[in-house]
């Protein structure tokens, strides 16, 4: 297993090193089979309004699968520590889930909304706040796959949307968590354009 560890806005000491080592190798332990690369981001924020300011952040590359936990806290060692426990029980969901994988027609898809009016306020009492740039770009492949899969991915990258590519209509699609349980997909909806062409 390659790990790969690095910092932004702190220096990654050599106990700083072992630590993140020591945790993570015990946190991938059983699944090394199929773990073949560990990135761990570790930062630390300088604006002082932020109260967890020491963010750890673990990606594993499990047999083309990305698994990716985040956490954050005062103090970076408990940052470490929260999340390599997250990581440990998402690599054991995902390994569940390939034990358990059989093709099963009772599986349930995820909910797709129906066609409804979107309210004009969605933000309601919350203040908008943006970062005034942007922090990072990511890139990632997009094979086609079903909604499903989506949906397992969905819960393996500790976010709560997951952009795939949709298997049935080759395109981009949107699979989220609603705030009132189960799931959503946003998928793209072509505009027809009045052609005044007079035959």
């Amino acid at each position: 297993m390659k790990l790969l560890i690095q910092g932004n806005n702190i220096d990654v000491t050599e106990s700083i090193n072992d630590y993140v080592t020591q945790k993570l190798e015990k946190a991938v332990k059983h699944y090394q089979t199929f773990t073949t690369k560990v990135d761990v981001h570790l930062s630390v924020a300088k604006n002082a309004r932020i109260t967890d300011k020491h963010k750890a952040e673990v990606t594993v590359y499990a047999n083309g699968t990305v698994i990716r936990a985040q956490e954050g806290s005062e103090n970076l060692y408990a940052s470490i520590d929260l999340v390599s426990d997250k990581i440990a029980r998402q690599l054991r969901k995902y390994k569940e889930k390939i034990n358990n994988h059989k093709p099963q027609s009772s599986v349930k898809s995820p909910d797709v909304l129906p066609e409804t009016e979107v309210k004009e306020d969605l933000i309601g009492d919350r203040e908008v706040e943006l970062p005034p740039e942007v922090i990072r770009m990511k890139y990632f492949a997009m094979p086609p796959m079903s909604i499903e899969e989506a949906k397992h991915q969905l819960e393996l990258v500790d976010h709560d949307f997951y952009m795939f590519r949709n298997q049935d209509t080759d395109e981009i699609n949107v699979i989220y968590m609603r705030n009132h349980g189960g799931f959503g997909v946003i998928q793209p909806r072509e505009t027809h354009e009045n052609n005044n062409t007079s035959a």
